[in-house]
């Protein structure tokens, strides 16, 4: 704290309890800056381990505390499954607390594998909410559609939904506007059919939404271009600064490759700061393909 400036003409009483005043300031310690979303943590869940066809899970906040963002991993399948539901609770009046993962194979699969949830929690957030938009029930290749936070409000986490294709649908973008300078508001998802696929099927975004929050950003981070089966990139926030949620995008792949993992870093007593983007190639695919990883971050 700056003291005022004391005039002369107070005399020599008034300039002493005023140094006094200055004195006992000084011992004071400074307040820290508030964390932008305190209580930060990450909580997990994991399904049965089998050779089914079909896994969900669903991570649940602890009690006391709101769902900010949401992240998944398959283990075991390598490409062979995808993630079709990665859908937040919650609605747009209510704070969302928990999320479900669902994954089908994308092709018979003899070994056994499993499907993790994973939940960014919080202590309470300001107009926290969840919102949604489903595009149109068609049987086309290829549909994008993104949900827009309600006007003031900023993006803190992202969700998503395929229903009718059952495992013949696979998401390629699943990326949050914004940037290292601006807050998010909304999030774009766009899926392709892996196989050719008659039915009509849905794609609904997610935007888990919030007052605006401290230091608000979205930063990336890029994997190399070239044609290997597999690529991991992972996102790290910015010194000072907490992950509250995340995305991914594929670009050049087209439905022919799988994000296997989309995981936040952080722990059940620990704040996460990254994620991490890992994908297969679902069948070979000769063409070159990057793997971009989205992290939402505000101040800690």
């Amino acid at each position: 704290m700056r003291p005022h400036k004391v005039s002369r003409r107070f005399g020599v009483r008034a300039s002493v309890l005023v140094l006094g005043l200055v004195g006992a300031a000084v011992l004071v310690p400074a307040s820290p800056a508030s964390a932008a979303v305190p209580g930060l943590v990450r909580v997990s869940a994991v399904s049965a381990n089998n050779s089914n066809d079909f896994h969900t899970v669903t991570a649940v906040c602890p009690a006391g505390k709101v769902l900010t963002g949401t992240g998944y991993e398959i283990n075991g399948a390598t490409g062979e499954a995808v993630v079709d539901d990665l859908r937040p609770n919650g609605g747009p009046a209510v704070a969302p607390t928990a999320v479900t993962a669902t994954a089908y194979e994308a092709e018979p699969f003899a070994g056994n594998w499993s499907v993790t949830a994973y939940a960014i929690c919080a202590n309470p957030v300001a107009g926290l909410v969840r919102v949604s938009v489903t595009g149109a029930n068609t049987s086309a290749d290829f549909r994008t559609t993104t949900a827009t936070c309600p006007a003031g409000k900023v993006l803190t986490g992202t969700g998503y939904e395929m229903v009718g294709v059952t495992g013949e649908g696979i998401v390629d973008d699943f990326r949050p506007n914004g940037g290292p300078a601006a807050a998010p508001t909304a999030v774009t998802v766009g899926a392709y059919e892996a196989e050719a696929f008659a039915g009509s099927w849905t794609l609904t975004a997610y935007a888990i939404c919030a007052n605006p929050l401290a230091g608000l950003v979205r930063v990336s981070l890029t994997s190399p271009s070239n044609s290997n089966d597999f690529r991991g990139v992972t996102a790290t926030c910015p010194a000072g600064k907490r992950l509250t949620g995340a995305g991914y995008e594929l670009n050049g792949a087209t439905g022919e490759v799988v994000v296997d993992d989309f995981r936040p870093n952080g722990g059940a007593a620990v704040a996460p700061t990254s994620d991490t983007s890992g994908a297969y190639e679902e069948d070979p695919l000769a063409g070159n393909w990057t793997n971009t990883s989205y992290a939402i971050c505000a101040t800690a």
